[in-house]
């Protein structure tokens, strides 16, 4: 397996960085980084700090993927699921958490908000050209 060096940035001196949860977790979870707790009401969205940013190689994105524990025991999901991390993307990571449920639901500063998956994107090693012209 290619080993690829990420740079990570912790924005929030203090604050739980990602992790992996498993030996074989494919995702790192993300944390959130708040200076208060957060409600999101049903049917409603709120964008959710993390407390990171990242430097990705050419070539690589992040893609934010929701955990299926906030899915199952909350109703809580991504609104742009997957997200995606650009390469070229320095800012700090967030995350849409959306409220499917039909109660309120509190984030907490530490809370494990999501999942951050580095696939390679669709262009690979493809070269110059290899998309075509249309």
């Amino acid at each position: 397996m290619e080993e690829i060096l990420i740079e990570v940035k912790q924005l929030k001196k203090g604050r739980k960085l990602p992790a992996y949860m498993s030996e074989n977790a494919v995702g790192m979870d993300l944390i959130a980084a708040l200076d208060e707790d957060i409600t999101i009401h049903p049917g409603s969205w709120a964008l959710v700090p993390t407390g990171i940013a990242v430097a990705l190689p050419v070539g690589y994105e992040i893609q934010i993927r929701p955990r299926s524990g906030l899915a199952l025991n909350h109703g809580i999901g991504l609104l742009n699921s997957p997200g995606t991390v650009d390469p070229d993307y320095r800012g700090e990571i967030s995350v849409i958490l959306f409220n499917f449920s039909k109660k309120p639901f509190v984030v907490k500063d530490g809370d494990r908000i999501a999942q951050m998956v580095l696939p390679s994107t669709v262009r690979d090693d493809g070269g110059f050209g290899h998309t075509g012209i249309r």
